[in-house]
């Protein structure tokens, strides 16, 4: 999933020659093709619509964009691009990138990130969760359809798990759910969730 290059980037670099494709984030410099497949975007879709309606019942001045970047360091040569995120447009003004771009990298302007586990799991269940921790994001999902991530983050047998990590101080405490089981999320307290409903037919 990585894309070869000869050099790294600098974040500014990355912008001007990816910004606006959605398969590309950056780490450490280096340029990572995301790669998605058909099913991990359906998962991500009927995810993306349920947390639509749940911030439309709610009233709330939160929205997903069509797609968003967000830079956790301003001195790492980082920049993410999660499968959903929700963002409070009252906060946007402050951005620094947000009039030219959807670039994110204040804490207050997201309330939630998604991410839909893929083969490169191990980003999604160790450097994300950091990284996003540390940005100060409050709430973070990760929607492993597939039971793809290692024993020592989803248990054994491995199975489908739906991760539900709650910032308490400066790390995140994590609650995870099988198949059949109601998803509870303090950001969204109303919606009936489940994976089940998330599998792609």
């Amino acid at each position: 999933m990585t894309f070869s290059s000869t050099q790294t980037l600098t974040f500014d670099q990355f912008i001007a020659q990816y910004g606006d494709a959605p398969r590309y984030e950056l780490a450490d410099g280096e340029v990572i093709d995301r790669e998605p497949t058909g099913p991990h975007e359906a998962v991500g879709g009927k995810l993306a619509a349920q947390i639509s309606m749940a911030i439309a019942q709610a009233q709330s001045p939160w929205f997903i964009p069509r797609t968003c970047l967000i830079r956790p360091y301003s001195d790492i040569a980082t920049a993410r691009r999660p499968d959903i995120v929700v963002l409070d447009e009252t906060m946007l003004s402050s951005e620094p990138y947000w009039q030219e771009a959807p670039i994110i990298t204040l804490r207050r302007s997201i309330k939630l990130v998604v991410e839909v586990v893929s083969t490169n799991w191990e980003t999604d269940y160790a450097r994300k969760v950091e990284e996003y921790a540390l940005l100060g994001i409050p709430e973070y999902w990760i929607v492993d359809y597939r039971g793809l991530g290692g024993i020592a983050f989803i248990g054994k047998p491995k199975q489908p798990t739906f991760t539900v990590c709650q910032l308490d101080g400066d790390e995140y405490t994590q609650q995870q759910y099988r198949l059949r089981q109601p998803i509870v999320s303090p950001l969204f307290p109303k919606l009936q969730l489940r994976l089940d409903t998330l599998l792609p037919r």
